[in-house]
């Protein structure tokens, strides 16, 4: 919901596609910045209390955007701040999500535990973005806004009812080598730095969600509400996937599927940047949801069950740098092609890159065509 008011506010405000893309890369500076910071706090700290924490200050920035709005101060330079706190809160939040899920489950399930916490998390992306647009278009993005601090505020309550049993945390002195341990955990293990990497320059070569505002009111020719189920159909298809994955695991050629899926969600947004359609688009974005649901649920499997407990943090901060800075600079690249080349080649241009990085990975990290399994048998 904060995503669609947000874009459509912000274009509405100045016209101009590479502000879409500038807030993209507002959001990616703390993400960069506080990398080694979210990886030692994750590794130290009660997990639960820091996912409330970064609820609390989603909810205070989305009150920010409420009242700015209503009275009158909201200005582009304003947003670009607000935008600014809420990529530090998703600094924090996403890396500490995600670590926290082998506290809760076995290892032997967590790749259909992954899958059922996409479903649910692809549920309140199809409802959201649909809510959001229809409360803009019937109320203004205040109520919004409004809607989402609400939402938030629920969220952090909630969180606290979570029961961990597995989480270990790290007291040990702060050096450089600790600060540093997740990247060099990675680099040390090419089959985690070519499943990172591969998401890496795949989602900022292809990404298309900053120019969905410009989809929906300049080429499909339709409003919030488009634009809200623009947002939503990819997690539609996300959603239909990660459903059957929570039910049935990739047992096998793991590496194949993965491969398989960049390339397909590469495919998928050619056909995407190519529709004037609004049905047919919303069809593209759904198929490129259920293979990135596919992708999400390979790399995650992959990272969480060849890091020990007491590491996570640090690697998924590290995890999260990456697919941050994927989705993040992606907005950027996509925005800045677009006020250069138009939006169509924007996105069309961007599917065949992912096309090509899936080429050449298979070159460069072979290794990971051969992976087998997504749990990695036990010595």
């Amino acid at each position: 919901m904060l995503s669609v008011a947000v874009g459509w506010q912000l274009y509405e405000m100045t016209n101009n596609p590479l502000d879409l893309g500038i807030s993209g890369l507002v959001q990616f500076i703390p993400l960069l910045a506080l990398t080694l910071v979210v990886g030692q706090v994750a590794d130290r700290y009660d997990r639960r209390a820091l996912i409330r924490l970064t609820q609390a200050t989603k909810a205070l920035a989305a009150i920010a955007l409420a009242v700015g709005t209503a009275g009158g101060w909201l200005t582009r330079e304003w947003m670009f701040v607000i935008v600014f706190v809420i990529g530090g809160a998703r600094a924090f939040e996403m890396p500490i999500m995600h670590a926290i899920v082998p506290d809760i489950v076995p290892q032997s399930i967590l790749p259909r535990a992954i899958a059922a916490s996409a479903t649910a998390q692809q549920t309140a992306i199809i409802c959201g973005p649909a809510i959001g647009g229809f409360f803009y278009y019937r109320f203004g993005p205040v109520a919004v806004y409004a809607l989402c601090a609400v939402t938030f505020v629920t969220a952090a309550v909630l969180v606290s009812l979570v029961q961990v049993t597995l989480a270990r945390l790290d007291k040990r002195p702060v050096t450089m080598e600790s600060l540093l341990a997740g990247f060099t955990y990675i680099r040390d293990r090419p089959l985690l730095l070519g499943v990172i990497s591969l998401d890496l320059f795949a989602v900022m070569l292809a990404g298309v969600t900053a120019l969905l505002p410009v989809y929906a009111r300049d080429i499909l020719e339709t409003d919030a509400w488009g634009l809200g189920l623009l947002r939503s159909s990819p997690a539609i298809g996300a959603l239909t996937m990660s459903v059957v994955l929570s039910h049935r695991t990739i047992a096998s050629r793991t590496g194949y599927y993965l491969f398989a899926s960049v390339a397909g969600y590469g495919a998928a947004m050619v056909v995407f940047g190519l529709s004037t359609s609004l049905a047919f688009s919303m069809v593209a974005l759904a198929a490129y949801g259920a293979v990135d649901a596919v992708s999400v649920v390979i790399r995650h499997s992959l990272v969480l069950t060849r890091t020990p407990n007491e590491m996570l943090g640090r690697v998924m901060s590290v995890n999260s740098l990456f697919t941050g800075a994927s989705g993040m600079l992606g907005d950027f690249r996509a925005g800045a092609m677009a006020a250069w080349l138009g939006a169509v080649p924007a996105v069309v241009l961007g599917g065949i890159g992912a096309i090509l990085v899936t080429l050449a990975w298979m070159r460069l990290f072979p290794q990971l065509p051969r992976i087998d399994k997504i749990v990695k048998d036990k010595d």
